[in-house]
């Protein structure tokens, strides 16, 4: 992992661990992501996809491997007609994100979760669940401070 391509994966690393929710090992993940959680496009995408691919047929094709890249990229697929075909049977995926917390929902099988009208994002969800884990560091640094003014 690394360069601009691999920012969408370190980002869901480390937003997994946040939520405490494991990745799915079977999904491959490309794409840059900017400040605002858009996923950008990437270079060697055919390259990419097709690499993954042949590591998966490789060991067996289950229907739930498959790869995750920018929806920017979708439109300049090129990809081999052996893949073209695995795809289309269902063997294999190729999915086309655009935010961040698509790319969470797919790699965590939990949904990312909007605010809701009150602010709160819904119980369980991947977002509420890194905002649960922050707050409670937050609580955590708050009792640390004042257990240290006290000395």
């Amino acid at each position: 992992m690394e360069g601009d391509s691999a920012s969408l994966a370190e980002l869901c690393a480390l937003l997994s661990s946040l939520a405490e929710l494991p990745v799915r090992q079977e999904l491959a993940i490309t794409g840059s992501v900017n400040q605002l959680g858009l996923v950008q496009p990437i270079g060697g995408v055919n390259e990419k996809i097709e690499g993954f691919f042949d590591v998966c047929r490789e060991s067996g094709l289950t229907g739930r491997q498959g790869v995750i890249i920018p929806r920017a990229n979708q439109a300049n697929l090129m990809l081999r007609d052996d893949l073209v075909v695995e795809a289309a049977a269902g063997r294999f995926q190729v999915h086309a994100v655009s935010t961040v917390d698509e790319a969470l929902a797919l790699l965590l099988d939990t949904a990312a979760g909007e605010r809701d009208d009150s602010g709160e994002f819904p119980t369980g969800s991947v977002n509420g669940r890194i905002e649960a884990k922050l707050r409670e560091w937050a609580m955590l640094a708050v009792q640390l401070n004042q257990g240290g003014n006290d000395e």
